[in-house]
């Protein structure tokens, strides 16, 4: 029976989890999708529903995410986890906040701590403030995202503007102290009527303190980081076996290749790396704004070059050609095109023989997914901290997937990616 039941709002925010979950000793299965009442239960000490609800309609994130809540809780699972970005992604009006209200309304819980702290990617919190590296969220080009720009970097002040509750602050001064301290300051913020803990953290002792504080919570929020912490909650409890290799996955025959439609400055700059060893094109959606004629050309470019050297196809684009493309076909229009055009061109490239596939960017990777039938992604080894390579079974042929949050991996990661697969 699995012990963890967690909420992603993006797959690769899910995939990032599992990774965590995984490397700390957890057997972790992705869904795709809230299952069905009845859906089997996969065999896992956790299992991550991976949901397309990060900039969704609010009453849709909402409904989806509870909907994903009623399967893990019958299920069996012990304790549930919200996962978002850690670079919090999610405007005024939501969708952080009024998920987590519902969630928190629907276990009864009152309460629920808030820390999207990943030290390892240079995200940490410090009274109240995010900081992305050395710089304050809203310096970190996070002010310039496509759908949810950051241009606070106060988390206190973001998640009180989309609660209807109050957001407390657990400061850095306390959570140094170790988890007795923190899970003290959590319990007096929840008795003065605070319905979230912003929590500091700026290295991984610190996020295994607030995970053991907060190990008799029934609901926790945040980026994967936290949950470093939680296996050995389970283990201390008696409830979690030790795992020789928890990550462990066949290695699967067939191309490779790389789908990029984040615009982040990571990929950019991994784009730009991989551009120097393996063919590589750039589709230009301003020159052709349309869906079908971008993956016809993509497709049609990729034919006769995929073999023992991987394929690079991208979408993703600096700022100035992303507002470009926007103030042309308006935001939301903008974003489907790319989605879809990058979801007919990985149909395509599997179609063609590609059966170890990397996705760059939240929104592509959710789309790729569904339009390839992926139903779970069984979690193996990391890349880079938090983007792991995963068995992918569904609908089409059984395969190698990874899909990385746009702002994940080291300049690097592409060729890592493709050097892990024995295909570069």
């Amino acid at each position: 029976m699995p012990l963890l039941g967690c909420i992603a709002d993006d797959f690769t925010g899910a995939t990032d989890l599992a990774s965590t979950l995984v490397r700390n000793g957890m057997r972790t299965v992705q869904v795709i999708g809230a299952p069905a009442p009845g859906d089997p239960v996969p065999d896992a000490d956790a299992i991550i529903v991976a949901l397309k609800s990060r900039t969704a309609p609010v009453a849709q994130a909402v409904s989806e995410s509870l909907a994903a809540l009623d399967w893990l809780k019958s299920a069996g699972c012990a304790q549930f986890f919200f996962k978002y970005c850690s670079t919090f992604d999610s405007t005024d009006e939501g969708n952080i906040g009024p998920v987590a209200d519902a969630l928190v309304a629907a276990l009864g819980c009152g309460f629920a701590l808030a820390c999207p702290a990943f030290p390892v990617n240079g995200r940490s919190i410090y009274m109240g403030h995010l900081f992305v590296g050395n710089v304050l969220l809203n310096e970190s080009g996070m002010q310039n995202h496509p759908l949810t720009p950051m241009t606070d970097a106060n988390l206190v002040r973001v998640l009180g503007r989309q609660t209807s509750g109050t957001v407390g602050l657990v400061p850095f001064a306390t959570v140094e102290q170790g988890a007795v301290a923190t899970r003290r300051a959590m319990t007096a913020l929840k008795e003065q009527g605070h319905r979230y803990a912003i929590t500091d953290a700026v290295t991984d002792a610190n996020l295994r303190a607030i995970g053991e504080a907060a190990e008799s919570h029934a609901l926790l929020t945040g980026g994967s980081g936290i949950a470093i912490g939680l296996p050995e909650n389970f283990r201390r409890a008696g409830k979690l076996a030790v795992q020789a290799n928890p990550g462990a996955l066949p290695d699967i025959a067939g191309h490779a290749a790389v789908l990029a439609g984040s615009c982040s400055r990571a990929t950019l700059f991994q784009i730009g790396r991989a551009r120097e060893v393996v063919p590589t094109l750039q589709l230009d959606a301003l020159a052709t704004p349309d869906a079908a004629a971008l993956a016809q050309q993509a497709l049609a470019w990729a034919d006769g070059k995929l073999g023992a050297v991987p394929v690079l196809i991208a979408a993703s684009a600096p700022p100035e050609q992303v507002a470009a493309l926007q103030a042309k076909l308006g935001r939301e229009a903008a974003g489907t095109l790319i989605e879809t055009a990058m979801a007919a061109i990985a149909e395509g490239l599997v179609a063609r023989g590609v059966r170890n596939l990397v996705v760059a960017g939240g929104e592509t990777s959710g789309a790729v997914a569904m339009k390839l039938g992926v139903r779970s992604l069984r979690i193996g080894a990391e890349i880079d901290p938090g983007v792991p390579w995963t068995l992918a079974e569904g609908s089409g042929p059984t395969m190698k997937l990874a899909l990385k949050s746009g702002n994940f991996g080291a300049p690097d990661f592409f060729l890592k990616a493709f050097a892990s697969t024995g295909a570069a």
